[in-house]
C-alpha cells in the first residue's frame, strides 16, 4: 500500500528523533534529511551546506550532481539563497530563480543552467546558533506553503539538535580525555615527589619545585618528567 504524505512526515521525523538517543553517522543523517524532503516536498534535488565553526562552509550532503554544484557555486562567490540563509538565520524563498536580477547573477545563471526554475532555502538553527542551510531545489517555478515551508524548517531544526548533540558528546569527550589525563599526571608527579624526596632527602615541596624547574629549564611537561623520574630514566 502507498504511504501517504503524513506516514512518509511521520517516519521522517521519527528516522531524525532517533539520532537523539542512539549512535549515529551525521554525515548519514544529513543524507536521510535532504533525500526526505526532496520526496516530501516533491523537489528535483535538495542539499545542504554546513559550517565546521570556522566561518567555513562545506557542501555536506546532496541528493545529485546538480544541487551541489549550485551550492558550490554559491561558497565560491559567497552570496546566494543558501548562504543568505546561514548569514541570516531566515528562510530563503526564491520562486522564480529568472526573477532574482542583478542580487545574485551567479546563482541566477548557475541554477538556470542546471535546469532549476525555483528553491527554498532553510537555517539550521537552534536559537541564537546557526549551522548551516537545508535548501531545496525544483524544476518548476512556484514556492512552498506556509505549511510546507514551516515543515521543512520543523525538520531542519530536528537535524540541527542531532547535530550539535553529536558535537557536545564529542566535545564532552575531550574534556573527559583531558580531565583523566590530569589526573594520571597528577598520580605520577605524586610518585616522582615520593622518589626525589626520598633519593634527596628533601620534603615533598622541595621535590616538586626540582620537577617543576627541570619541565621548565627543559620545554617539557611536568608528566614527562615524573614518568622519567618514576621509571629511573631521570635523576635530577
Amino acid at each position: 500500500m502507498t504511504q501517504t504524505r503524513e506516514g512518509q512526515l511521520l517516519e521522517t521525523f521519527v528516522t531524525l528523533a532517533d539520532t537523539l538517543v542512539a549512535d549515529y553517522d551525521v554525515v548519514d543523517l544529513l543524507c536521510t534529511l535532504v533525500d526526505k524532503c526532496a520526496v516530501l516536498l516533491d523537489a528535483a534535488a535538495a542539499g545542504i551546506i554546513l559550517s565546521a565553526g570556522n566561518g567555513e562552509l562545506e557542501v555536506v550532503a546532496s541528493t545529485n550532481e546538480r544541487s551541489r554544484l549550485v551550492e558550490i557555486l554559491q561558497l565560491r562567490e559567497g552570496r546566494g539563497p543558501c548562504v543568505e540563509s546561514f548569514l541570516t538565520g531566515q528562510a530563503v524563498a526564491v520562486p522564480d530563480i529568472t526573477a532574482v536580477g542583478e542580487k545574485w547573477p551567479e546563482f541566477r545563471e548557475g541554477a538556470l543552467e542546471q535546469g532549476f526554475a525555483s528553491m527554498h532555502a532553510v537555517p539550521l538553527r537552534l536559537r541564537a546558533t546557526t549551522i548551516g542551510s537545508l535548501n531545496l531545489f525544483w524544476d518548476r517555478k512556484g514556492g512552498l506553503t506556509q505549511t510546507d515551508s514551516h515543515t521543512v524548517q520543523a525538520l531542519a531544526d530536528v537535524a540541527t539538535i542531532g547535530i550539535l548533540q553529536e558535537r557536545a558528546i564529542r566535545e564532552s569527550d575531550v574534556v573527559r580525555q583531558q580531565l583523566q589525563h590530569a589526573l594520571n599526571s597528577r598520580i605520577l608527579i605524586e610518585q616522582a615527589k615520593g622518589v626525589l624526596a626520598y633519593t634527596h632527602d628533601v620534603h615533598m615541596g622541595a621535590a616538586f619545585d626540582l620537577i617543576r624547574n627541570y619541565a621548565r629549564s627543559n620545554s617539557t611537561t611536568l608528566a614527562d618528567v615524573a614518568e622519567r623520574i618514576v621509571k629511573r630514566e631521570l635523576d635530577l
